[in-house]
């Protein structure tokens, strides 16, 4: 796909995340050369310019020589990969250099065309920087992960080609591209700027959407179990309140109910003259998620079309302007609007695992196995579901609340931004879990209503999960089945058999 910096869509972010190839459009190739052309300009001057001819953060005030400044880049570079833990998912760590590329062409940072080149060839033949995954507080920039990338393009670090790790230098070769030589503010330009937490927010942000889909199927298959009421869901009641993402949920949920004969069984003498809130408040609930992640996506897009590096190259006026864009505090707010999103899903669908296995609310068997005593049934998967919610709650604390000065004090205040989208895949792995316990327990539910049969979209999704998990008519091994639910979750099959869905964009 072809990149224009500074309007590139949610769906084009989200392609690449999933391995699509990108190249920017050549349009912008003046631009970045102009701004380049800038730098040299600007040295040319002789006054002291941040980044250029200075040392960096504290040591800003420190002048250094023309001959050196070749050398002041690449230390930069050497220093700052720093990074400790595991790498980056690969995925992710494309979605960064695409961020990374997409900032540099907007000619404002002082880069060369070759250095932008590098980059492009190493997106476009599938050569991603090993780069460890913590080290980042969100401000000066993501310096240590971003470190970490450049080192590899100028030949240091490790390289990922198709699956296998190799020195930089080597990988680099084997592509037949050469090691970027860095000249003036090119250093500092890839590493400061806010890519990698921009990355693994979206990246988060792509899963959150997926999952609230997924939980408006299992929260159906949930209701329909239990023999719940599609009248909360009923369009009106929505538009009285008037929030957009609660009234798309409503209507999205009583679309999967139509034509139940589940539902319909029990439309003129229902028991319950209320469901519980885990039923009832559905579109409440996951309406407010959606909003939540529309609003993250919003300022996630604005950030991923952004130049966040310091300082600025403004070419018109050939001046180098020091600010603040490497500050994160807009992905971390971002970042905990997702985990927030992301706990509630799994939270309400714990609260209908909970009410599914308890007889008392459900009116099915107890743990909805038809022997209970002899068979525990859905005992332990649900505490399973607890579980993983109460982590998911102690993630969701708020990391754009923390601060720990760096630098000598310098950089006395920091987003934590980078944290606070690592953890999104963690919760998302942990709310996938969540719903595929739902799915089996929605599932299970369901069928001891036989021969009634639920909607043609739930009864699409049952078939999916039976294709795979038999009914539990007995205690047998819960973690195969699990896993296969779970598998599911990440499943466009899934949505496919219901059909379109709400979603960010």
């Amino acid at each position: 796909m072809l990149l224009t910096p500074g309007a590139i869509s949610y769906a084009d972010w989200r392609a690449i995340h999933e391995g699509a190839d990108a190249a920017l459009d050549p349009a912008c190739r003046p631009a970045i050369a102009e701004s380049a052309a800038a730098v040299e300009r600007i040295l040319a001057k002789g006054k002291p310019v941040y980044g250029i001819n200075t040392g960096f953060g504290k040591l800003a005030s420190v002048r250094i020589e023309a001959g050196d400044l070749a050398t002041l880049q690449r230390n930069i570079v050497l220093s700052h990969a720093a990074g400790v833990g595991e790498a980056m998912p690969v995925p992710v760590s494309r979605l960064m250099m695409a961020l990374k590329l997409a900032s540099l062409a907007r000619g404002a940072s002082g880069v060369s065309v070759a250095t932008v080149d590098l980059l492009e060839a190493m997106l476009a033949r599938g050569l991603t920087p090993v780069v460890p995954a913590q080290g980042s507080v969100g401000a000066s920039g993501d310096l240590a992960p971003l470190a970490h990338m450049t080192a590899a393009m100028i030949g240091v670090g490790e390289i990922i080609v198709a699956g296998e790790r190799l020195p930089a230098a080597e990988a680099l070769a084997r592509a037949g591209l050469a090691p970027a030589t860095l000249g003036p503010k090119e250093g500092l330009a890839l590493l400061n700027g806010t890519q990698f937490s921009t990355a693994y927010a979206l990246s988060g942000l792509f899963a959150a959407e997926r999952l609230y889909r997924a939980a408006l199927i299992t929260g159906i298959l949930s209701t329909e179990a239990a023999k719940g009421s599609d009248a909360p869901f009923d369009h009106r009641i929505h538009v009285l309140r008037g929030h957009k993402g609660q009234i798309e949920t409503a209507d999205a949920l009583r679309a999967m109910m139509a034509g139940s004969a589940i539902r319909a069984s029990h439309r003129d003498n229902d028991v319950r003259v209320q469901d519980p809130y885990c039923l009832r408040c559905q579109p409440q609930v996951m309406g407010a998620v959606l909003d939540l992640l529309r609003k993250a996506a919003d300022t996630l897009i604005v950030e991923a079309n952004g130049v966040s590096d310091n300082p600025l190259i403004f070419a018109e006026s050939d001046e180098a302007l020091s600010g603040g864009n490497f500050h994160a505090e807009p992905v971390a707010f971002a970042a905990d609007m997702i985990a927030l999103a992301l706990c509630e899903i799994g939270s309400l669908a714990e609260r209908r695992i909970a009410m599914l296995v308890d007889p008392a609310l459900s009116g099915l068997p107890a743990f909805l196995t038809p022997q209970p005593g002899l068979n525990s049934g859905f005992m332990i998967p649900q505490v399973t579901a607890a579980a993983l919610v109460s982590e998911n709650r102690q993630r969701a604390t708020p990391a754009s609340v923390d601060s720990i000065p760096t630098s000598a004090n310098q950089e006395d205040h920091v987003s934590m931004a980078a944290h606070g989208a690592r953890r999104l895949a963690e919760m998302a792995a942990n709310v996938e879990a969540i719903l595929g316990i739902e799915l089996l327990a929605g599932a299970q539910g369901c069928d001891f209503h036989a021969p009634l049969a639920s909607s043609a979209p739930v009864e699409a999704v049952r078939a999916l999960l039976r294709a795979q998990v038999p009914m539990l008519d007995h205690d047998r091994h819960m973690a195969p089945d699990m896993a296969a639910a779970t598998a599911l979750m990440r499943s466009p099959a899934l949505i496919a058999a219901v059909g379109p869905l709400p979603g960010v964009a």
